[in-house]
């Protein structure tokens, strides 16, 4: 199937993504069954602690050997990881400067992904929970400089509050392009980052639609309109994400959730609808 797509800065971001953590010794199996059903955004880090970036190229390998897919009709996603949130394997020397650390990340990714570029490369997560350190800043610069170089076509930050992301649109040499943020309905679908996503030319996507939102998934409400269009919660969930301007990813490990997650772009939700899910929780 052809997933609709986003443009920006000529890189076409699919509307739907399939997220690589936490799936260890089934990554490969998964993301090749993920390629085979239909997605063709992948999201990985190069963070062994959460993710098997190795396992993920090996998928996406054979399926391209496959002629599943070919590499020009992905869009490969990966991250850099600051010390902090990495375990034992990392996969750059920790004594060296951070935009040494940036470039190690990234050209071991290259290699993992057997790929001469990524579509998209993101600073996964500023240093601390607010404020934006000097490291953080020493990596954006070297991010900065991969992309000038190709082998990032654009660059973005994961797990970022409003005050960071406009202090980071304000002072960059090259704007963040993708903002990619765990998303809870009790914080109103995280509005004030994605307006100002959405007022600055930035990819707003969406983590974690599903396992942080279980109360509002079981809702009565999301239950009868659910119902109404003849659909899963999950779906509904999904639909109304995208509905708002998200690039919704999911995790799933089951081949029919797949399938039903990509089955999202051929309905939409009323307006009234969409008005009584962002207000789900906030009443």
């Amino acid at each position: 199937m052809n997933q609709p797509s986003l443009t920006i800065d000529g890189v076409h971001v699919p509307r739907f993504i399939y997220g690589t953590a936490w799936k260890e010794d089934d990554t490969q199996r998964l993301v090749e069954l993920a390629i085979e059903q239909g997605f063709r955004g992948i999201d990985t880090a190069n963070q062994r602690r959460h993710y098997h970036e190795a396992a993920v190229g090996k998928a996406i390998s054979a399926s391209i050997d496959r002629e599943r897919v070919g590499r020009d009709e992905l869009f490969l996603q990966s991250k850099y990881t600051f010390e902090r949130g990495q375990d034992h394997r990392l996969p750059y020397d920790p004594e060296a400067p951070i935009p040494i650390q940036v470039e190690q990340s990234l050209a071991s990714s290259l290699e993992h992904l057997s790929t001469d570029h990524l579509d998209s490369f993101l600073l996964h997560g500023p240093q601390h929970s607010q404020g934006l350190t000097s490291e953080d800043w020493a990596a954006w610069r070297a991010m900065e400089a991969i992309h000038d170089s190709g082998r990032a076509r654009i660059i973005g930050v994961s797990n970022v509050t409003l005050d960071q992301l406009r202090c980071l649109v304000e002072e960059s040499r090259i704007r963040p392009r993708v903002v990619q943020n765990r998303c809870y309905a009790v914080l109103g679908w995280d509005r004030h980052v994605r307006e100002f996503c959405a007022a600055n030319g930035i990819v707003y996507q969406a983590f974690s639609l599903l396992t942080a939102n279980r109360n509002t998934l079981a809702s009565p409400e999301l239950a009868q309109i659910a119902k109404h269009k003849d659909r899963t919660a999950s779906q509904i969930v999904f639909r109304f994400a995208i509905d708002i301007g998200m690039v919704p990813l999911t995790g799933t490990t089951n081949t029919d959730h797949m399938r039903q997650d990509l089955d999202v772009f051929d309905f939409k939700l009323g307006e009234e609808e969409v008005e009584r899910i962002e207000g789900l929780e906030l009443s």
